[in-house]
């Protein structure tokens, strides 16, 4: 909490002279090595997967978990992977068998705020949106034990839309650069010459055991306690990393879409899963790093 206290204050724009080497970014931006390295959370075995990099742009406003069946904001897209069937009319129950981008036919759907660069002529909402170079998924074991199947469409979620006005005791530090994933940061970083701005999307992954949702979308699926093991009464699955590499020249503004109130505070990044992996699939994933093995 401290770490996001202070955090918080520098978006707020209180930074002393000098600490931003290229002022005319502004404070929602910072130096990658003037950000802490983060502790890493170990774990037992990985399984990744390639879902593509959303290359053919499957973007919309929807948000299923939360506005199941709507569409959001068209200011606020989001980019999709997976699933390939998520449109502004779409429930979590209508995406089974609607295809997938990913190549072991994992029909899950993984989304996020499409990121933007932009300029003094782009207007409130605008700028180009990124396709990402790269994306990586992956599930990693849990070290204190065995990890239990996730169940049939179970959601999961990290970060929060509304961070800059509720506080941010949610908001997630996933901003950081190719070449030193380890600093992780909760404002917009500015990567050296010739790496690539990432976004590290590390979800919970405690589940109660009981429910595939909740009333706030985050009781069901909860963050590993310090050390790597789950709280009382939940149960260990699959922990779900995905790392999204941008292109992004140092000296460029960038930012996410977001709600009016949120002034694309990079506070604001999000991203959710719902799962559908084939329960094939998922048993193997399982078998995979209660094993410790690498396996893609």
């Amino acid at each position: 909490m401290w770490a996001l206290a202070v955090e918080l204050l520098l978006a707020a724009g209180a930074v002393t002279a000098g600490t931003l080497r290229q002022p005319s970014l502004g404070a929602d931006y910072v130096e990658i090595n003037e950000v802490a390295a983060l502790p890493v959370e170990a774990g037992t075995g990985s399984y990744t997967w390639d879902c593509g990099r959303n290359e053919h742009g499957h973007r919309n406003s929807s948000n299923i978990v939360v506005t199941p069946g709507k569409a959001g904001p068209v200011h606020h897209l989001h980019d999709f992977f997976g699933n390939r069937s998520v449109d502004v009319g779409s429930t979590v129950k209508s995406l089974a068998g609607g295809g997938t981008t990913c190549a072991n036919r994992d029909e899950s759907t993984y989304y996020w705020p499409v990121l933007r660069t932009f300029g003094r002529e782009d207007g409130p909402h605008g700028g180009a949106v990124q396709v990402p170079v790269r994306v990586s998924f992956t599930f990693l074991g849990n070290p204190r034990g065995p990890v239990v199947a996730m169940p049939w469409l179970l959601r999961g979620a990290v970060g929060d839309a509304y961070a800059m006005t509720n506080g941010g005791a949610r908001a997630a530090p996933v901003w950081s650069c190719s070449g030193s994933p380890e600093r992780r940061s909760l404002r917009y970083v500015v990567c050296p010459r010739g790496e690539q701005v990432l976004r590290v999307f590390d979800f919970p992954s405690c589940w109660d055991g009981r429910r595939v949702d909740s009333n706030d979308h985050r009781q069901q699926l909860v963050f590993i306690a310090p050390g790597g093991g789950c709280p009382i009464s939940t149960f260990a699955v699959p922990r779900l990393r995905i790392v999204v590499a941008y292109d992004i020249a140092p000296g460029t503004r960038y930012r996410i879409d977001s709600f009016d109130a949120q002034r694309h505070s990079p506070l604001t990044d999000h991203a959710f899963f719902v799962n559908l992996m084939p329960d094939a699939l998922m048993n193997e994933v399982v078998r995979c790093l209660n094993a410790g093995r690498s396996c893609q």
